[in-house]
């Protein structure tokens, strides 16, 4: 099938995402999902704006937290035919050695939308059937949800579900969450729903006085604090709180260079560290504090197929709210939406969906 897409025809050049059509076809062992939303992440604004090259040659569709329903099958995919889905962001193939250890994140041959195949700003798109996550339409209703809405599982959801669950937080443990706006937000939530008493740090007080409610037991604002002040602050609230001294789970999800140095000097003993947003900025910091705290550094690229049934389920039980930090935009407005959340304009995640 001829399916229309937006396309980013040129890496360097800022020339608006263009409408233009590519056939959809799947082959044995994959499906041509109908889009019913894709979300605008922070890793599409690298690509766009900041030079992050693709893997794939362009022109390409970006876009990987797509949610939707297979509409055609290949050999082998006929089973998943009317099925409601979240496509993964990083799709493993699952055969290779470093799949078969559970370390699928890191496999060689991992496809990812908008990078290593067409992405999810389009009506259609062909995806491996590996790894797809079934959606329960029955309990997406009695959520009061949209398929479209649930897109974002794919990214801004999983990966700090992944994050969270690697990190290995436990109930009665102190979480810090370093940028709460998309995946950030999210963060907090799912440090909660693991048991932790959450602190969210952000520049933006809208930000900060909407996480509040949503999980956050104590917010700070990192423009009225420096590096020293907050550490004593946060500390003091732990006291406070019978909260442990140590083994802080420290989640850096701003994604930029404050961000990622303020994450660091919050490190304390037997901390963990987890870095989940992207800048290509530079940090400048002291390697030797991992040592001298016996604390542990840890990345987080996408989230494993394995696990979205399990964020899914936090979701869809309401455990993880969802529409209080989404906005559904039509596909047309792809450039406009672009724009606004690159100027750090838009206030909620943005969600594109296919115009009729």
């Amino acid at each position: 099938m001829s399916v229309p897409a937006y396309r980013w025809m040129m890496n360097g050049v800022k020339e608006p995402l263009t409408r233009q059509a590519f056939v959809a076809q799947a082959g044995a062992g994959e499906v041509v999902v109908e889009v019913a939303g894709c979300g605008v992440c922070h890793t599409d604004l690298g690509f766009f704006y900041d030079g992050v090259r693709t893997n794939s040659a362009l022109p390409l569709a970006l876009g990987h937290e797509i949610s939707g329903r297979v509409v055609a099958a290949g050999e082998g995919g006929e089973a998943w035919l009317g099925k409601a889905v979240i496509i993964p962001a990083v799709i493993p193939c699952g055969e290779c050695d470093l799949c078969q250890r559970g370390k699928g994140t890191i496999c060689r041959s991992q496809k990812m939308p908008g990078n290593d195949i067409q992405g999810g700003f389009a009506s259609h798109i062909v995806v491996p059937t590996r790894g797809l996550c079934p959606v329960d339409e029955t309990r997406l209703a009695a959520a009061g949800l949209q398929l479209a809405d649930v897109s974002v599982v794919a990214d801004a959801v999983t990966t700090p579900y992944q994050a969270v669950y690697q990190a290995g937080v436990t109930p009665g443990s102190l979480a810090i969450v370093i940028g709460v706006g998309g995946v950030g937000g999210y963060c907090v939530q799912m440090a909660k729903a693991f048991g932790a008493t959450v602190v969210a740090i952000d520049i933006d007080q809208e930000k900060l006085n909407a996480i509040a409610e949503h999980g956050a037991a104590k917010t700070f604002n990192a423009r009225e604090l420096d590096a020293r002040e907050l550490k004593k602050a946060i500390s003091a609230f732990a006291k406070e709180q019978g909260l442990p001294a140590t083994e802080w789970f420290i989640f850096e999800c701003s994604g930029s260079k404050p961000g990622q140095e303020s994450a660091y000097g919050l490190m304390v003993h037997g901390a963990t560290l987890s870095v989940v947003g992207f800048t290509m900025d530079k940090v400048d910091i002291r390697l030797s504090n991992l040592m001298a705290f016996h604390a542990r550094a840890l990345g987080n690229w996408g989230c494993l197929p394995e696990h979205y049934p399990g964020a899914l389920d936090l979701v869809l039980d309401g455990k993880i709210q969802l529409q209080a930090f989404i906005e559904q935009q039509p596909l047309s407005a792809i450039n406009q939406v672009f724009d606004a959340v690159h100027d750090q304009k838009m206030k909620r995640r943005a969600i594109l969906v296919p115009d009729a």
